[in-house]
């Protein structure tokens, strides 16, 4: 399924194409593919190119990390997500290699993270990232230090009919893109719109 994307002005077609599905198909991610996504991830920008990210990945039938990164998700998220054949935990290491607080490391992790939501469609893939996840369970059970920060589980794979879907769910991967407007979002002051876009359509 390809959504329609109603912008406002030319974007690259790998942001126009990508959404976060939840019906996705239970056949297996190739080993390559999810390489290049993890590849993609690792040439992101970070304050002082620290790459303060690490990804913690379980691939179904491939140990027990799968499992586990299941076992921590929440809410209606248990619902779809252990469909995937991949889910990976995105991880935050909230110092610097001094010793000295990163307070850059999440805003860090979130770049990576959207290389690697992009190089999903460039490889024909969908990702779905989620912070509906019990961060201290994945840290207990996972073996994260006290120094990083889990930020989200991300569900990738590719996209299925959803005819495994509850009604509720299988209606939420069929509603139509929708953004905030530019005059919202872009300012020259926190309670001023920027010249660029008063004239933007609301």
């Amino acid at each position: 399924m390809v959504k329609y994307t109603p912008i406002a002005y030319p974007i690259s077609e790998l942001i126009e194409r990508r959404w976060s599905p939840i019906g996705f198909d239970s056949r297996p991610v190739e080993t390559e593919k999810l390489l290049s996504l993890l590849e993609a991830a690792r040439w992101a920008p970070s304050s002082r190119n620290e790459q303060p990210w690490r990804f913690i990945v379980g691939v179904r039938g491939q140990g027990d990390t799968f499992g586990l990164l299941a076992d921590c998700l929440t809410g209606r998220n248990r619902e779809w997500a252990p469909a995937a054949p991949v889910l990976v935990l995105t991880v935050a290491v909230t110092v610097f290699g001094s010793g000295k607080e990163n307070l850059h490391a999440t805003h860090d992790v979130g770049l990576a993270t959207e290389n690697l939501l992009l190089q999903c469609i460039a490889c024909g893939l969908h990702c779905h990232p989620m912070g509906g996840f019990d961060g201290a369970r994945a840290r207990a059970l996972l073996g994260i230090p006290k120094e990083a920060q889990p930020m989200a589980i991300v569900a990738v794979g590719y996209l299925g009919d959803g005819e495994h879907l509850s009604e509720s769910l299988y209606g939420r991967d069929q509603r139509p893109r929708s953004r905030k407007p530019l005059i919202e979002l872009a300012l020259e002051r926190w309670d001023k719109p920027h010249p660029l876009v008063v004239d933007e359509p609301r």
